[in-house]
């Protein structure tokens, strides 16, 4: 089943992906998909008075920010008659808002969007816990002295104890597992081990130092802050002399005993905006630009949160259902490095037929997802994943490696919290 109207992706570019708490954390979300949109508008040229919509992905909107697409929209300059909306899919919010571009391009919403992601790990709160809320509410109800002293020596030790909002948001609610937890689940599931993680790992960092002059092309400077004379020019996280040795020496996080996943085989927590322009394939060539690619195809699907890592599997398998494109399609693939044990899941699960059977209701296994075509320059073990920008990332990625090699079709997935897969076929225009 074709597209019935064809979103092509003119370009993008994005900040410099930084480890949360380092460079980029004086900047909050709206700061950084500002300065992601603002590169976008310079680099393309194209005037913002033609935009349609703007569409941002974000998990973690912060509370000063609301609705921060449109807060970014503002501040980059797009004129106030642009509507813009956030969107939220978990680790696949940058994917929903191209799709949902797509989708808008598709109901005559417009022909010119600008759509992206964007999350600010740094900055997410810390909270008071429910029974310190509780007792501030009677604090403020209390109307004579004697109640308020005893409501603020009824207050406990405990209760300034914070809830930290990047736990609760890395914890799936259903399941009760962190997605670290679910990791192992799905690696002691399907034989993944210690080496094999940190092997994969390695290569990760080995492939993404390689790919510094290639990633310098889809990456704009950010001063680190506002008073900042210093601009950021690289991504932080990529480790020239990472090793298996300095790998091995790092304990296991959520089994301590016989687990696979430790700081240095997981994904980074992370700064980091990435934003793209997209258009229908008649406004791209009214606007005289020639654009990376078109998204011929996509996919969201559903499987046990408790299981989230495989949830590329499952995407995978519905998006060829509705377009006859499978891995044997594909000559670029980038499968966000949420785990190296949940990436080497989705790896061995993909040429499993019991596998295809029993989850996915098909005959034969979905096919191999080969290593020397996936996440060629590294990916979210290296770089670093800010969960609402990433699935922007690894498409602008995907699209300007394509564009390098003249790929013709290249497919973009993740797994997402919550038990859900995103998957997004791409294609070169001849």
């Amino acid at each position: 089943m074709a597209l019935r109207q064809r979103l092509v992706v003119i370009d993008g570019v994005r900040t410099p992906f930084c480890k949360a708490g380092t460079v980029l954390s004086g900047l909050d979300a709206d700061d950084l998909g500002t300065e992601a949109v603002k590169a976008l508008l310079a680099r393309t040229g194209v005037d913002p008075r033609e935009i349609a919509e703007v569409v941002m992905g974000c998990c973690g909107q912060p509370m000063k920010a609301a609705n921060v697409g449109r807060v970014i929209a503002l501040r980059a300059e797009i004129p106030e008659h642009v509507p813009a909306i956030t969107v939220h899919r978990s680790c696949a919010s940058g994917c929903e808002a191209i799709t949902l571009a797509y989708e808008k391009l598709c109901a005559g919403v417009g022909d010119l969007f600008v759509v992206g992601g964007v999350e600010s790990m740094s900055n997410y709160p810390l909270l008071y816990r429910r029974s310190a809320v509780e007792k501030f509410r009677r604090l403020v109800k209390a109307k004579t002295l004697g109640r308020r002293a005893g409501v603020v020596v009824s207050f406990r030790p405990s209760d300034f104890v914070p809830e930290v909002a990047l736990m609760l948001g890395l914890t799936d609610s259903v399941s009760g597992l962190g997605m670290g937890e679910t990791a192992e689940l799905v690696g002691r599931e399907h034989g993944i081990t210690r080496e094999m993680a940190d092997e994969y790992a390695l290569e990760s960092h080995q492939r993404a130092v390689a790919a510094r002059p290639l990633l310098a092309e889809e990456i704009a400077p950010v001063y680190a802050g506002r008073d900042s004379g210093e601009a950021v020019v690289e991504d932080v996280g990529p480790r020239e002399n990472q090793s298996m040795e300095a790998l091995g020496k790092l304990k296991t996080v959520f089994d301590r005993r016989t687990g696979t996943v430790t700081a240095g085989n997981a994904s980074q927590i992370t700064d980091g905006a990435a934003a793209l322009l997209v258009a229908s394939e008649a406004k791209a060539e009214e606007l005289g630009m020639e654009p990376l690619g078109v998204l011929s195809g996509y996919a969201y699907a559903g499987c046990d949160p408790a299981r989230m890592g495989l949830g590329p599997i499952h995407a995978i398998d519905k998006a060829e259902t509705r377009t006859g494109l499978g891995l044997k399609d594909a000559e670029l693939i980038e499968l966000n490095e949420a785990f190296a044990a949940q990436v080497l899941a989705c790896m061995k699960v993909a040429t499993s037929a019991s596998y295809a059977r029993s989850e996915l209701g098909r005959d034969t296994a979905l096919g191999e997802i080969p290593r020397e075509i996936t996440n060629v320059n590294g990916g979210a073990i290296a770089l670093g994943h800010p969960v609402g920008s990433t699935g922007a990332r690894i498409s602008l990625t995907l699209l300007k490696e394509m564009k390098r090699r003249d790929a013709k079709r290249g497919l973009a997935t993740l797994c997402v919290g919550g038990g859900q897969g995103a998957a997004l076929w791409f294609e070169r225009l001849s």
